[in-house]
């Protein structure tokens, strides 16, 4: 807990069995309340570690896709009384120690989502991001920027925080079930007019380490593209894109509804 709100954090894994009890073991326990694991239908044995490690798990009949994980792990933190919850990826790509300082910018009041950066402080190079995505990163980032009418160092950061407010008016399960979804919710959050702030985070590129190869990089980056231009014409009033309309409910009326309405799944 944190300035008296509830931290949940939330692991979208995905055969992380090799780097789970790494990230797990960074985590400040004294600020998360909850730490819950989304397995989406692993081959390895990433469900049964992390309930060695006494994470809360639910696990998919069914892979999902990344964006759908991401779905489970956000109704059942709201379901389980998370008032914040920040999504740490499994693979130990991004170092752990920070989830109390984007746990801590949402609990100030003075931002709504936090984003941990890995261009600003120059990091994504030095921690081995190949130089192709990085590339990508930095034009996508400069045309969403145009598009969104907005200043981020970037919008594809996979480590990222979200106050329950946010979580409860955006429209999260409308969202694509693949990668595009992280920068599909930006976008929902900047048509909202919630606050995002920023902090520097080193990254890691080892050869355990999840990465999406090229083909799969090539439709996100056209997903990308898709989703600013969408953006870009509903606020000319040239397209209307309910996703885009925040639902506006109220604190704390969820149950284990999510704000899309599907059920959480039961913990196995």
């Amino acid at each position: 807990m944190i300035g008296g709100r509830r931290v949940a954090v939330v692991l979208p894994a995905y055969n992380a069995e090799q780097t789970l009890a790494r990230t797990v073991a960074e985590l400040d326990r004294e600020v998360a309340d909850d730490v819950l694991l989304v397995d989406d239908a692993s081959t390895d044995e990433t469900a049964e570690l992390a309930r060695k490690l006494d994470l809360h798990v639910v696990r998919h009949p069914r892979n999902v896709g990344y964006g759908g994980n991401q779905k489970t792990c956000y109704r059942t933190a709201l379901a389980r009384g998370a008032d914040i919850v920040v999504m740490v990826h499994p693979d130990y790509q991004y170092s752990p120690r920070l989830m109390p300082s984007l746990a801590a910018m949402i609990s100030s009041g003075e931002y709504d989502v936090v984003l941990a950066s890995r261009i600003l402080g120059g990091g994504a190079i030095r921690g081995g991001m190949p130089r192709y995505k990085y590339v990508a990163n930095r034009v996508l980032t400069a045309t969403e920027n145009v598009l969104l009418r907005s200043k981020l160092s970037e919008f594809h950061t996979g480590y990222r925080a979200y106050s329950r407010e946010v979580l409860t008016a955006v429209r999260y399960g409308e969202l694509s079930d693949n990668f595009v979804f992280d920068n599909q919710i930006l976008t929902q959050v900047l048509a909202a007019g919630f606050r995002i702030g920023e902090v520097s985070c080193p990254t890691r590129y080892e050869a355990d380490s999840s990465s999406i190869g090229p083909g799969a990089s090539l439709r996100y980056g056209l997903g990308v593209l898709g989703t600013g231009v969408s953006y870009r014409l509903h606020r000319l009033g040239w397209r209307n894109c309910s996703y885009l309309t925040p639902r506006g409910f109220a604190d704390g009326v969820l149950d284990t509804k999510s704000s899309d309405g599907v059920s959480v799944p039961e913990q196995r």
